[in-house]
């Protein structure tokens, strides 16, 4: 479960790492790639303009086309990229690395080495050789081999790491699966939990009765009683009923219903084997359009929260509320004693997975934030917290 609930938390932010990691290595690769092919056309183009240059310092009149064909043999053959060498009117006369024979001078060879020659000027132009301002010859060049390679590397990456975003997908899909499920199977715990308090409640009053307590007065007061369990278990169908659609909302008297929640858990504190004091401190306030069976939902999960984050024997936890004079908002603070939040813990609380309590499933504040900033378009927020001292939990309403 501590697995699957740490996937959880932080899929989305490995969704925006890895596809970051994607972008940064594709940007990477073809810069990098670049950079290397302009360093080997670079040094391409000095070979080549360094057999320019020899021709022009050597060149007579008496120089034949077959001195030109043997300086082209030996000073190229070191070389590892196509090279055309043409006369003054751009006939190849002798050529290397095309895959062409060089002593093949028939007409579809020919014609072959121009298609190349004219493809080789399209990449590179050609270097002219001169002598005395005469045009002797043409050096057609092309790209090696290894920078063919080096050029198609992005592509191969691409494709790569088109596979490995496929791969990725259906691993996120697969997440993302095992996310509904997790959120389901917390909801039904959830559900189960809201429901197990009234259901045993009802449970032992109706022992009660089996065993003769059953004159009027303990009779009316069992009743009474069952009465207020079966109101729970009809305010707990209540809430889930309104999750996913949009609920109605009503003008209310929020200290009344924060005062019924108090009431609420000083039922139930006994039960829990904690001494902890519940301070209620209202201001006046107007009324406030909410759900009132969804609200106090949000703010019993606060105070259940507390309650846990008291882990001694004594606590104190107290309920307030007021306006906020810069925007004239309503507040409602639910502060307490207990343990505070770390730092990290502050990053992840209302995340759904996120719990310090050994058998957490981690919805309670993420469901309270969406009822609060979704449902009522408020605002759920630590506003205070030290580690070791406690922590005050802020909602803000509109009025």
């Amino acid at each position: 479960m501590a697995l699957r609930q740490t996937l959880y938390r932080f899929s989305g932010t490995l969704r925006g790492l890895f596809f970051v990691v994607i972008i940064a290595v594709i940007l990477g690769i073809s810069m990098y790639t670049q950079h290397i092919v302009n360093q080997l056309r670079k040094e391409s183009k000095q070979i080549v303009e360094f057999y320019a240059t020899t021709i022009k310092r050597i060149a007579s009149d008496q120089l034949d086309p077959a001195a030109l064909g043997w300086l082209f043999e030996n000073i190229t053959q070191r070389t590892n990229f196509p090279l055309i060498l043409t006369d003054a009117e751009k006939n190849p006369t002798t050529w290397k690395g095309i895959h062409i024979a060089d002593s093949d001078g028939s007409p579809e060879a020919l014609k072959k080495v121009r298609n190349i020659m004219t493809k080789m000027g399209m990449e590179n132009e050609p270097v002219v050789i001169t002598y005395n301002g005469t045009v002797l010859n043409y050096l057609y060049y092309g790209d090696s081999k290894m920078i063919l390679q080096l050029l198609a590397l992005p592509y191969i990456s691409l494709s790569a790491i088109g596979l490995l975003v496929l791969i990725a997908f259906f691993g996120f899909s697969s997440i993302k699966k095992s996310e509904q499920r997790f959120i389901w199977v917390g909801m039904a715990k959830e559900t189960a939990h809201q429901l197990g308090t009234p259901i045993s409640s009802l449970m032992g009053w109706q022992e009660l009765l089996k065993t003769g307590y059953n004159n009027p007065d303990n009779v009316a007061l069992v009743a009474k009683e069952m009465e207020s369990d079966i109101t729970r278990l009809e305010k707990v169908a209540a809430r889930f009923s309104q999750i996913g659609s949009q609920p109605q909302l009503k003008e209310q008297e929020i200290n009344l219903i924060l005062a019924d929640i108090v009431k609420y858990f000083h039922r139930r504190l006994p039960q829990a084997g904690k001494e902890i004091k519940l301070v209620e401190n209202y201001a006046e306030l107007p009324p406030v359009a909410l759900n009132r069976d969804l609200f106090e939902w949000a703010v019993e999960n606060l105070v259940k929260n507390a309650i846990d984050a008291v882990r001694g024997k004594k606590g104190i936890i107290e309920i307030c509320s007021g306006a906020v004079p810069d925007n004239g908002k309503i507040f409602i603070d639910i502060r307490d004693n207990g343990t505070g939040i770390t730092p990290r813990g502050r990053r992840d609380i209302f995340k759904a997975g996120y719990s310090t309590k050994q058998r957490g499933w981690g919805l309670g504040l993420n469901l309270a934030q969406r009822i609060v900033e979704e449902y009522h378009k408020g605002k759920l927020f630590i506003k205070e917290t030290h580690v070791g001292k406690g922590t005050t939990m802020r909602i803000l309403l509109p009025k």
